[in-house]
């Protein structure tokens, strides 16, 4: 009993053997079967003289030619089958299918069951859910799963049509990387570039190296920079530059939305109004170009660039509003002017560049060579056409100060006008109403010989070299001139007397005076495009049938058709953050 129990085991073992080896063979040979080409449909036609190496197949009345390859299907009207070397050519109305993902149409079609690569020509369509590309000649490669084309192609996606001279599509990734002669024309705008990377499923684009974005109401240049396609918005980096009308926005970052007819630009931003002649300088904007506004801050200033003498005018914010032939800048806080012979400071500031009036607000104070200015508020006329200004007018409690070796020459009073040369230099003043003066007299010598105290109803002074010369009292004048030494320190000032000569702007360099340098925002960067390994691998080369209409130099990588490797520059440095408005397309792109 016990030798027949192990003659049975022994026999049950052969049997789960011999049945695991014919399932370990039929498995080598079906996938055997499936690493080879395979026609199920179509007639096959005899013609061993004219194609020995190759069976023909052509398409019946019922149906085309179908062929199948490791989950590739292909439709042709007629197929030369070249069983030996898993070769097949298509011919007349072929039709690719990979999956759900990708469908090719084409005249011609070759390919190859070994490597893999097929390619098309005549009229070739490849769509997937997200884009349509149209080209004449096209590499599909299934194990990368990537297709290519370098003589000219046309991309249409939802709201775009983009053309390149070269595209690779990377199927997994839903990315198109264009080169040479990029162009994406949408109905509001259209990109020039040499090198993009476009997103099929979200429509976003990285521009590298020289790019324009033209509209009807804005251009962009970037070399660095992207384009949300769909939702019309965008953010750029390196040389970036935004121009309007007559106004050019640049920065070290710049972000753009069409549809807000909005900009922002951060750090070393440089707004120019070539419509007016100005410059407005900072690290921070904003720009309306539907409300023709731009608001700036962080060491804002405002310049309106004359042939003569520029006028600076730094405030912590700037605004300027209007339409181009109607600016008006406004200041606020810490408002500071400097033109070469003229200074001032206040709270806040109107200038109209359409009028030339100027309007200091709230505890202004002017110097004009030796003499500061000041009173409730200050208005500075100029002259549009000249460039020169014209004339001075303070409102209440007007206060003409001008320092001298032994105290203050002082006059006050309810108003001053005062008018300036064609050098830009005050020439004549006018204090009206209630006028109080105190003045040093002077001998030839410049010796002080007296102290002049009084009042009157009008004051006319004359200056030369920029210092008081003529002192006219008109209108009632009342006055006494007093030895130096019978006036006490105490009676030496009038009411409301203010020295504020250490606030005065002596240079540029003094608009920024006791203010610390303000801390710069990190520009988020934009990463570099990978250097991907090149299309067509040796393999290709080294199994091109010889009835493919292919040729070995075809299947080259051309330097010339190859990506710039790019090396990191200065935008680069610390650059780890992703920009916001770019954050979902680089989820979506890998």
């Amino acid at each position: 009993m016990l030798v027949l129990q192990i003659q049975i085991k022994v026999l049950k073992n052969k049997l789960f053997y011999f049945i695991l080896l014919m399932a370990l063979w039929g498995s080598a040979q079906q996938q055997e079967a499936d690493s080879l080409i395979s026609v199920t449909a179509g007639m096959q036609l005899i013609d061993e003289a004219s194609f020995p190496d190759a069976v023909v197949y052509s398409r019946d009345q019922s149906a085309q030619v179908y062929v199948q390859h490791k989950g590739i299907k292909m439709w042709c009207d007629r197929a030369f089958l070249y069983r030996e070397d898993n070769f097949i050519r298509a011919i007349g109305n072929v039709r690719m299918e990979q999956g759900d993902s990708i469908q090719m149409s084409s005249k011609y079609a070759e390919y190859n069951g070994s490597t893999q690569l097929a390619f098309a020509s005549g009229a070739v369509q490849m769509k997937n859910p997200e884009s349509t590309l149209k080209t004449d000649t096209l590499y599909f490669d299934r194990v990368k799963q990537q297709a290519y084309y370098r003589s000219g192609g046309t991309v249409r996606d939802t709201a775009s049509t983009l053309t390149s001279r070269i595209g690779r599509f990377f199927i997994n990734d839903k990315r198109y990387q264009f080169l040479d002669q990029v162009k994406v024309v949408n109905p509001e705008y259209t990109i020039n570039s040499n090198h993009l990377n476009f997103y099929t499923d979200t429509g976003h684009a990285y521009m590298y190296g020289p790019s324009t974005i033209t509209g009807s109401t804005s251009n962009v240049y970037c070399e660095r920079g992207f384009y949300d396609t769909r939702n019309d918005e965008g953010y750029f980096i390196k040389n970036s530059r935004i121009d309007y009308d007559n106004r050019t926005v640049t920065g070290d970052s710049l972000y753009f939305n069409r549809a807000r007819s909005f900009a922002s630009a951060t750090n070393n931003i440089v707004v120019t109004d070539t419509m007016n002649n100005s410059i407005i300088k900072g690290h921070y904007a904003e720009v309306f170009r539907a409300k023709d506004s731009v608001f700036i801050t962080k060491r804002a200033v405002a310049i309106s660039v004359q042939e003569k003498d520029s006028v600076f005018i730094h405030a912590d914010r700037l605004m300027v509003t209007g339409p181009e032939n109607d600016r008006v800048i406004r200041g606020f806080y810490d408002v500071r002017l400097y033109k070469s012979d003229l200074s001032g400071k206040c709270d806040s500031i109107v200038s109209n560049q359409n009028t030339g009036l100027t309007k200091m607000i709230r505890r202004p104070v002017l110097w004009s060579g030796k003499s500061q200015i000041t009173g409730d508020s200050i208005h500075i006329q100029s002259n549009v056409k000249t460039e020169v200004l014209d004339s001075l007018r303070v409102f209440y409690n007007a206060f003409i100060v001008d320092k001298d070796s032994s105290g203050f020459n002082q006059i006050k009073g309810k108003e001053l006008i005062g008018q300036f040369d064609d050098q830009n230099e005050l020439k004549v003043v006018n204090i009206y109403k209630n006028v109080e003066n105190l003045i040093f007299s002077r001998n030839e010598q410049q010796e002080l010989v007296g102290i002049n105290k009084g009042t009157s109803g009008r004051m006319e002074i004359i200056f030369e070299d920029r210092e008081m010369a003529v002192i006219t009292y008109l209108d009632d004048p009342k006055d006494i001139t007093y030895p130096p030494e019978e006036l006490p320190e105490n009676s030496r000032k009038l009411r409301g007397f203010n020295w504020r000569g250490e606030e005065r702007l002596i240079s540029k360099q003094d608009l920024f005076k006791g203010k610390a340098a303000p801390v710069l925002t990190k520009i988020q960067g934009i990463p570099l495009p990978d250097v991907e390994p090149e299309f067509f691998s040796q393999e290709n080369q080294d199994q091109l049938h010889k009835r493919s209409r292919l040729k070995q130099t075809d299947l080259d990588n051309r330097p010339e058709d190859q990506v710039e490797e790019w090396t990191p520059g200065e935008e680069d440095a610390g650059n780890q953050k992703e920009s916001p408005v770019m954050r979902q397309g680089q989820k979506s792109g890998g």
